[in-house]
């Protein structure tokens, strides 16, 4: 089973950027698609945003459209998630997640501890 380690989260100003990282350590990592999660205190897990396998396909919610972007480097078997212009509702819990197979859509299996991150006013 596949273990992975978010990093990046931390305390930044509304409007800031921050850069989130998830290092999987499975050598298989190119056959699996990632997600990006958040969860806010007493609430749901939120879906945000998603990558195929080969990296072709993304997906990002629409209250993120325009300001995040995922990304993954097969290579260093490592996904990313780019975030712009931060709004404090925007504080939460972050996780990566993994699925078998190329396509995004669908449960994912394997997920990480979570990193917070925190957006001041």
């Amino acid at each position: 089973q596949v273990q992975l380690a978010e990093s990046g989260g931390g305390l930044v100003q509304a409007g800031g950027s921050l850069r989130l990282s998830c290092a999987a350590s499975r050598r298989t990592f190119s056959s699996n698609a990632m997600g990006w999660f958040r969860q806010h205190p007493g609430k749901e897990r939120q879906f945000v945003a998603a990558i195929s396998a080969s990296g072709d396909s993304t997906f990002v919610t629409d209250s993120v459209k325009g300001r995040f972007t995922i990304s993954r480097d097969n290579a260093k078997s490592t996904v990313y998630l780019q975030m712009n212009s931060l709004k404090p509702e925007e504080t939460a819990v972050y996780y990566c997640a993994s699925r078998d197979g190329e396509t995004w859509g669908g449960l994912y299996e394997c997920w990480g501890q979570g990193t917070q991150v925190t957006v001041s006013s």
